[in-house]
């Protein structure tokens, strides 16, 4: 009998040292559409036993979706985290036309988005933008099943796109276009006069004025942190996807995002949009977990390929990403750099080669 409880808790030992040895993984996913209650339930222990341990869930902005999935979540054992759009917002009348932002030439993301006709980019420097937000995310922290806020698109439009996507979208971004470049509204205009004496409409390139991107990047840095604040309130965490770097982020869509006062940090470290390899991955994570200088945590955002056999002969570079080859190498080279886990965009495109590959990475 002794020699049994000896063998039992030795393996029970063991086993803890494994869990803990476990890589935490997260995912970007959304729903619920018509899915039933056990559909997802089912869906989530299939989930939860192929290693993700929490789920950045975009289900739109009402409350009671939250709390329907989130119980279904947790009953799986996941962690539970609102994945919702910030400054892109379809129009509704809990907005005003006017809180659009306006780029170079004069024209509301309402009604000439750039590239895709989502990008509908509502300004950062309205306070009646700020009180919309500061609502939609307060109600839903308040949904005892959620755990926490994901913020997404908390930035300006891609004043120069990736590289990567340049041929889709037919342009040649070696320089910040008026067309995508983001806000000269009225009241940014006045703002900026005010703080710094520049009228910016009247600067031939302003591009080269330094204190213009400052005056952006600070705009969308004080509507994070009074998010943080709001919603920190309410007892609950508060992350946000960003794009790589910093670096990466202030270049091309004003995100000085190592100024924020958020909990996690999950940069979108998506090589194949940048024409780079995996070891890429492994750089920017470097850069990431250095950036926010021990005061919050990264996981590192990877994109995966979800038919990685015809990689090679997709036009369309959002349907590339990591093979499962590449999968395994970024997530180590995550791990190496500084990251604390690992967010999978998306679980969906995982194929069976992509999660025997993951179930050995993550431990």
């Amino acid at each position: 009998m002794k020699k049994t409880l000896i063998l039992f808790f030795a393996l029970m030992t063991v086993s803890a040292v494994i869990q803990a040895k476990k890589i935490p993984v997260h995912a970007w996913l959304g729903g619920p559409g018509k899915a039933t209650d056990q559909e997802i339930a089912t869906y989530f222990a299939d989930l939860k036993s192929k290693g993700i341990d929490a789920l950045m869930y975009n289900g739109g902005h009402d409350p009671a979706t939250y709390e329907r999935v989130g119980k279904l979540a947790h009953e799986a054992g996941l962690e539970f985290n609102a994945w919702i759009p910030t400054m892109v917002q379809a129009y509704s009348n809990k907005l005003d036309s006017s809180w659009y932002a306006v780029n170079g030439l004069g024209e509301s993301a309402l009604t000439h988005p750039a590239y895709v006709a989502h990008y509908t980019f509502l300004c950062p420097d309205r306070e009646g933008v700020y009180r919309f937000l500061e609502d939609l995310y307060v109600n839903i922290a308040k949904v005892p099943y959620v755990d926490g806020i994901h913020l997404d698109f908390i930035r300006f439009p891609d004043v120069i796109l990736a590289r990567g996507l340049w041929k889709k979208y037919n342009l040649v971004m070696d320089r910040e276009y008026p067309q995508f470049d983001y806000c000269y509204c009225d009241s940014c205009v006045a703002h900026f006069k005010a703080q710094t004496g520049i009228d910016i409409r009247s600067v031939k390139d302003p591009s080269v004025v330094p204190e213009w991107k400052q005056f952006r990047y600070d705009q969308i840095t004080r509507i994070v942190n009074r998010l943080a604040d709001a919603v920190h309130k309410e007892e609950k965490k508060i992350s946000a996807a960003v794009f790589p770097g910093p670096s990466i982020a202030k270049k091309i869509v004003r995100q000085e995002w190592n100024k924020w006062n958020l909990d996690a940090f999950y940069p979108m470290n998506y090589n194949d949009f940048y024409l780079e390899d995996a070891n890429w991955v492994g750089k920017m994570t470097k850069e990431e977990a250095k950036a926010v200088k021990g005061k919050s945590i990264v996981y590192s955002g990877l994109f995966i390929c979800p038919n990685p056999a015809n990689k090679a002969l997709e036009l369309d570079p959002e349907n590339h990403g990591l093979t499962p080859e590449e999968l395994g190498k970024a997530i180590k080279l995550s791990m190496k750099n500084g990251a604390v886990g690992v967010c999978l965009f998306t679980p969906d495109r995982m194929t069976e080669g992509h999660w025997k590959v993951f179930a050995k990475a993550i431990h």
